[in-house]
């Protein structure tokens, strides 16, 4: 069975363990172990009687259910069948253009959506460190928490002979995942990028760093189009996030991407949305077929914005965890974990972690999320999804036997 280039995929790794998928303990999707909330389950029940029917067209329930929970008209809402669904409309929007700035490391369908209308893309370093002028601030601190750096990058295309080598970047990665504040996303201003469009995460997938909104907002003047990816906003409190929702009907080029399957756990159900101009998502709205969103996910949805107690326990939960995993990596030998404002630690291993990944998955059935559909990370990082003490420590009790030797790692098993 060809690996899979996401996380979560339980076949595979069960296949690979030689036992049932759900023997799995899965770190490699980002999916909170809190959920699915009651209330979501309980609204899937309450609609299987209308299974029989069509869902609404419009969605009008659910994009009232979202214009309350962010405070905005129902039309600036569009919900899709996952934030796969929506980026591909974004690929063709972007496709249009002169070019894309990409912040690379990048998720992979940016790749995907963006190659399936042949868009050209310049890629845009994140905290390479020779080349970007990456100024860091503040001291380190080992809680797990977001960082804080100044990052000065610049649009490289492929087949550049500038471009940076995989060290280089990795030491930038190092370097600008041990901070505790937002960041500064700074991109150079002597590019002409009128023509072009910007897509960026944020908080940033694969190293977790969290863009401060004011370093974002400039760019809004300067790219034809921005849209930025905020898959994971919700992990971070309100009184944290940097979401540019507050702002987004004072930009007619901005676009912003939502996820419901991470925060609330339910990535099976396929539910993201986008927030954007009317008129923009009008028109995404005629390219797409009907019908996306499920019955059963619409109203899942609906419940889960409205659980607040859900919502408070997450925050609750996240920190103290985060802090927990982050703390048990940087003890073992040959690991180190970087900070991050998400639900995930990517993590830098001095022992190749596609091994590693086979190793856990043989001898302890554990996903870890390789990283080597970021090419630039390759073979020397992983990425965990931050779960249960009791879930954290089994894979830190994992890691250690694996990374002694014990199982076969270290000793080339």
């Amino acid at each position: 069975m060809r690996q899979p280039a996401h996380g979560g995929n339980l076949a595979w790794a069960a296949a690979l363990a030689g036992c049932p998928p759900d023997a799995i303990l899965d770190f490699s999707a980002s999916i909170s172990p809190l959920g699915p909330p009651n209330s979501a389950i309980a609204a899937i029940k309450s609609q299987i009687g209308n299974l029989k029917h069509y869902p609404d067209p419009n969605y009008s329930e659910l994009r009232l259910a979202l214009s309350h929970f962010h405070q905005l008209p129902p039309e600036w809402i569009l919900p899709g069948n996952g934030s796969a669904e929506l980026l591909t409309l974004i690929g063709r929007e972007l496709a249009q253009l002169a070019a894309t700035t990409l912040i690379t490391p990048a998720f992979g369908d940016y790749y995907r959506t963006l190659a399936a209308y042949n868009a050209n893309v310049l890629e845009c370093p994140l905290s390479l460190v020779s080349q970007c002028g990456l100024l860091p601030r503040g001291d380190a601190k080992s809680d797990g928490g977001f960082p804080d750096e100044q990052l000065r990058s610049r649009s490289v295309s492929e087949g550049d002979t500038r471009r940076a080598t995989g060290d280089t970047l990795r030491e930038g990665v190092r370097v600008a995942s041990r901070r505790e504040a937002p960041g500064s996303l700074v991109i150079d201003k002597g590019q002409k990028t009128k023509d072009k469009g910007l897509l960026l995460n944020n908080p940033h997938n694969p190293t977790g760093k969290l863009f401060s909104r004011d370093s974002i907002l400039p760019y809004l003047e300067q790219f034809a189009l921005v849209v930025v990816d905020e898959a994971f906003m919700d992990f971070v409190p309100p009184n944290e996030e940097q979401s540019l929702i507050p702002v987004v009907q004072e930009y007619a080029n901005l676009v912003i991407l939502r996820s419901l399957t991470k925060f609330y756990s339910l990535p099976g159900l396929r539910l993201g949305y986008a927030i954007a101009h009317p008129d923009c998502l009008a028109k995404w709205q005629l390219w797409r077929d009907p019908w996306p969103v499920n019955t059963l996910a619409a109203a899942a949805a609906i419940a889960a914005l409205q659980d607040t107690e859900f919502q408070q326990q997450t925050w609750a939960w996240l920190p103290p965890a985060r802090n927990q995993l982050f703390q048990g990596l940087a003890e073992i030998p040959g690991l180190q974990p970087q900070a991050s404002a998400a639900n995930f630690l990517l993590v830098e291993s001095q022992e190749s972690t596609s091994q590693l990944q086979q190793q856990l998955l043989k001898y302890h059935q554990i996903l870890i999320r390789d990283c080597l559909s970021f090419k630039e990370l390759g073979d020397r990082f992983f990425r965990v999804a931050v779960r249960s003490q009791s879930d954290n420590q089994r894979l830190l009790t994992a890691l250690n036997s694996v990374l002694s030797g014990e199982w076969g790692v270290r000793s080339g098993e």
